[in-house]
């Protein structure tokens, strides 16, 4: 079955077969969600089927949104469909774009609307195992040295966040 998302073809968004987009580089949106509680991130390790980027660890989740489908509203679905979460209202915090080789001959393009979902309270995690392979709570600190320590561990989307856009994802929030 084919996804399409929306991709940049000859200066004009379309609909694309995202398989595509990926194998010809092309700059396509995409949507990331932070989930933190007590000072701490939800990460996920991605599934080891996935496309690209198998069992590599993540931000909560990551994803492309359908065609016409709205960011904040793609943030909530994939909350739920990856992992299980209900009841989070994402914060919209900012739009990045960045380019980065993913493996397997595909190329990651994309314009990112980056959120931050504040959990308030305990939540349940119940990963979609076709998605989501493991999930662990991690100190903003705590992570920026694992990933110093082991990059081949993460994904090239978080080390980019990570490293050139901490300061307007997180602000105050988590960098102290």
């Amino acid at each position: 079955m084919s996804i399409e998302i929306p991709a940049w073809v000859d200066g004009k968004l379309k609909p694309v077969d995202k398989i595509t987009a990926h194998e010809q580089g092309l700059r396509h949106k995409a949507v990331s969600v932070f989930v933190v509680q007590s000072g701490k991130i939800l990460m996920q390790q991605r599934a080891s089927q996935k496309y690209h980027t198998p069992e590599l660890w993540a931000n909560s989740c990551c994803t492309h949104p359908r065609w016409r489908e709205e960011s904040v509203a793609c943030a909530v679905r994939r909350l739920r469909e990856e992992l299980g979460i209900t009841g989070l209202y994402p914060e919209f915090r900012h739009r990045l774009e960045y380019r980065a080789d993913v493996g397997n001959g595909m190329i990651e393009h994309e314009e990112v609307d980056v959120f931050l979902a504040h959990a308030h309270r305990p939540i349940t995690v119940t990963a979609n195992p076709d998605e989501v392979m493991n999930t662990r709570w991690v100190d903003y600190h705590d992570l920026q040295a694992e990933i110093q320590r082991h990059p081949a561990r993460f994904t090239p989307w978080l080390k980019i966040y990570l490293a050139d856009y901490a300061n307007v994802i997180f602000g105050p929030d988590l960098k102290i």
